[in-house]
């Protein structure tokens, strides 16, 4: 007897092949106005990161300096501002602390009070933040610090170059220095590769950089609210505009850094913004973000592109958190939380 449709059957049938055609778009979609309005503090979240979200805008974020000196002396500032917080949580989370140089590329060595004994031939490769300009020297450390303590991992923490001292490829170049020194120091499935904003971004582009390579991939990569796309794409960066108090908005001070550190080149190129590389063969990646992120598009469309791929790939979201949050500090509950999580999954697919 020969199939036929009924007649709500090839009506559904001729909507579904008419679909493409009518999701067409010839002219510009209208924009959503919405009105001014407040938004409260969450109340959803511990008591020390309400502190934290009711804050100020960051300084400055609108005015960013125009020099490559003035980048220089921000930086500078922060780091010297950074180094009693620093200082305390070291003391705080029982970690050593030793600088030293690669070859050639300056890093720290961060080591805990105790190595986990499935971490004993496993090595952290961390990359720190602050839009490709900020967080030289002690400064990078907190993240560094607080992995190596939760998850009882060596972490070498990369001090790369940073403009004006030298621009873009300069800090993927250092990374991938001492990325190549430590998979000759074990094996590169117990590597893994953490960094947050920037540094998110670099532990991407370094599993790119290694295919272009030919180099081992890493054995698992966390990247934190990475800046996977620098050319300003992505809805977040409109619905969160004004909502995170620290990248604030896409004309802000990070957007200008981003710039400066590539120095006239491309910002799709996939060595600056990740998200438009080749991610076929990745490792088991965890990213991490937060409802009120600038970045909140950039870490979900590296997430979904892995996904896709069939790679698995893990996203924890955080509630109320602005751009880089749980790496603030180690009495935040949310920050043991966040960094319990990435110890975790790092540890469940690095190779013991």
């Amino acid at each position: 007897m020969p199939f036929s449709l009924s007649r709500p059957a090839l009506l559904a049938a001729a909507l579904l092949a008419a679909a493409p055609a009518a999701f067409a778009q010839t002219t510009p979609l209208a924009p959503r106005d919405v009105p001014a309005r407040s938004i409260p503090v969450p109340t959803t979240v511990s008591p020390e990161l309400q502190q934290i979200i009711a804050g100020p805008l960051r300084p400055g974020w609108n005015t960013p300096p125009t020099t490559p000196e003035g980048w220089k002396q921000l930086a500078e500032t922060g780091r010297a501002n950074a180094v009693p917080n620093v200082n305390a949580m070291r003391e705080r989370l029982h970690v050593k602390v030793e600088p030293g140089t690669l070859n050639g590329v300056r890093i720290y060595t961060v080591t805990p009070q105790k190595i986990a004994a499935a971490n004993r031939n496993r090595l952290l490769v961390q990359i720190h933040g602050g839009c490709y300009v900020l967080n030289p020297a002690e400064a990078a450390l907190p993240e560094a610090m607080l992995i190596a303590a939760f998850g009882g991992f060596k972490v070498i923490a990369v001090d790369y170059r940073m403009p004006p001292e030298a621009y873009f490829p300069a800090a993927l170049d250092d990374a991938m220095t001492v990325y190549k020194a430590a998979i000759k120091m074990t094996d590169p499935k117990r590597v893994g590769l953490i960094g947050t904003s920037a540094g998110g971004a670099l532990v991407l582009e370094m599993a790119l950089r290694a295919k272009q390579d030919g180099l081992p991939m890493p054995g698992a990569i966390a990247s934190g609210t990475p800046m996977s796309d620098s050319t300003k794409t992505g809805d977040s960066f409109q619905t969160n505009a004004l909502v995170d108090n620290v990248l604030v908005s896409t004309d802000g001070f990070c957007d200008a850094a981003a710039s400066f550190y590539a120095h006239g080149h491309d910002l799709k190129d996939p060595l600056i913004s990740p998200v438009y590389g080749d991610m076929h063969g990745f490792p088991p990646t965890i990213l991490t973000t937060g409802t009120r992120d600038l970045l909140l598009s950039n870490t979900v469309r590296v997430h979904r592109k892995l996904r896709q791929l069939g790679i698995d790939a893990f996203l924890q979201v955080y509630e109320g958190q602005s751009h880089a949050y749980y790496g603030r500090d180690d009495r935040i509950p949310e920050t043991r939380e966040a960094f319990t999580e990435i110890a975790g999954f790092l540890s469940s697919h690095l190779k013991k």
